[in-house]
C-alpha cells in the first residue's frame, strides 16, 4: 500500500491513553493525535523519537492526525494495527503465502467460531474453506528476530482455539503474522510475556493449523509485503 497524501514527519511527545499521543511538528506546532493501536506498543513510544502520521480532512474525525510508524534508530516500523488485514490481503494475492492465492474468492471479516469474526475467509468451489487469522507483529527484543505477543492477550489465544476447531469441522485454518518491519529475519512465539498463548500456538499447529510470518518492507512512503520468514516454534518448519 501507498501513502496518499504523503505521511508527516513530526517528534513523539507521548502516547497516553492507549488511544492518544502527543507530538511536535516540524514546523514547531504542538498536536494531539488518535493512536491506531490499544497495545502496549512495547519498545515503540519513547519520547523524542522520530514519527510518521496520516492526515484526515474529515469533519466527523475529532484528530486530524492518525499515529502510522514510528522510527526506532532509522528503521520506521508499522504501528497501525488497522492495516494487517489489508497488507495480508495484498500478500495472499501476491503469492506469497503457500497456495493461499489460489483460491477464488476473498472475504473479510465473516462471523465465525464463538462470537468473533474471522480476518480473511478464503473460498474456491470443491475447495475446503481457509479461515486466515491476521495478527499485527512490531516487537523486537533481539536483532534480526520479530516477536509476538508483546503482552499477554487472552483474545489471541482465543483465535488459536476457535482456527483449531475449523480445522476438526472439515475446514482449513491459517494463523498468518504480519512484521510491520524489514529488519527481521525470523518470528519468534513470545513465551516469556504470555506462556498461556505460547501453549494454544503450539496445540493450535498440532490440531493442524498452519502458522505463517510475512515480513514487510516499510517506509515513509509505502509498506510492502515482501515475503516469508520462518518462525521459531517446536512444530514450525523452516519456510
Amino acid at each position: 500500500m501507498i501513502f496518499d497524501p504523503p505521511l508527516v514527519p513530526a517528534t513523539l511527545v507521548q502516547r497516553y491513553k492507549r488511544f492518544l499521543f502527543d507530538a511536535i511538528l516540524d514546523s514547531g506546532e504542538a498536536i494531539t493525535g488518535s493512536c491506531p493501536n490499544t497495545g502496549s506498543m512495547r519498545g515503540l513510544t519513547r519520547p523524542g523519537s522520530r514519527i510518521w502520521m496520516s492526515e484526515h480532512e474529515s469533519k466527523t474525525r475529532k484528530y486530524r492526525h492518525m499515529f502510522e510508524m514510528i522510527e526506532v534508530g532509522d528503521l520506521p516500523v508499522g504501528i497501525n494495527t488497522g492495516l494487517p488485514n489489508r497488507l495480508a490481503e495484498e500478500a495472499i494475492r501476491a503469492g506469497l503465502v503457500g497456495d493461499l492465492g489460489s483460491y477464488d474468492e476473498i472475504a473479510r471479516e465473516k462471523k465465525y467460531g464463538r462470537g468473533s469474526r474471522i480476518d480473511i475467509l478464503l473460498s474456491s468451489p470443491g475447495r475446503a474453506a481457509a479461515y486466515v487469522e491476521v495478527k499485527n507483529v512490531h516487537f523486537s527484543r533481539v536483532p534480526k528476530l520479530a516477536e509476538f505477543p508483546d503482552t499477554a492477550t487472552k483474545r489471541g489465544t482465543k483465535h488459536l482455539e476457535e482456527l483449531g476447531d475449523m480445522v476438526e469441522a472439515g475446514h482449513r485454518a491459517v494463523m498468518l503474522y504480519l512484521v510491520q518491519r524489514q529488519d527481521c529475519e525470523m518470528l519468534r512465539i513470545c513465551a516469556d510475556l504470555d506462556p498461556v498463548y505460547a501453549l494454544a500456538f503450539r496445540r493450535a499447529v498440532q490440531r493442524g493449523v498452519e502458522a505463517y510470518a510475512v515480513k514487510c518492507r516499510v517506509t515513509p512512503f509505502e509498506i510492502r509485503p515482501c515475503g516469508l520468514i520462518p518462525i521459531d516454534e517446536p512444530g514450525i518448519a523452516a519456510l
